[in-house]
């Protein structure tokens, strides 16, 4: 089976764009961005989830 991405092309792009890394994911790709901002990428996306969920809760 081949790996499925929890976070759609468009979220991780509009998180890239918020922490300012935007242009290394479009001039370089995914494969150039840094465990640290990869880490905050994640970081990000799970607190926009949690507030998400307290909104519809």
């Amino acid at each position: 089976m081949g790996k499925r991405s929890m976070m759609s092309d468009k979220l991780k792009v509009e998180i890239a764009k918020e922490l300012g890394i935007e242009n290394i994911v479009r001039q370089e790709g995914w494969g150039a961005v840094s465990s640290r901002d990869c880490g905050n990428i994640v970081k990000k996306a799970i607190e926009m989830a949690e507030r998400n969920a307290e909104g519809n809760a």
